[in-house]
């Protein structure tokens, strides 16, 4: 059995999608600047880590 087709939207008029989305609003997010970004030596062997378990949690906030 063949798969269907997937369907495709077409825009005609791109001002207007443009406005809409315009309309929509913008998000702000705001960063405390004491925020530790950069991670901090374990003294365990290997690689380290470049970034703090802050700045990842943030990252995988922002994702979701």
């Amino acid at each position: 059995m063949p798969k269907p087709s997937p369907t495709r939207y077409r825009r005609t008029n791109w001002s207007e999608y443009n406005a809409a989305l315009r309309q929509r609003g913008s998000l702000s997010v705001w960063f405390d600047p004491g925020t530790v970004w950069q991670a901090g030596k374990t003294g365990k062997r290997g690689r380290p880590e470049t970034f703090s378990d802050a700045a990842v949690q943030v990252c995988l906030t922002l994702k979701v």
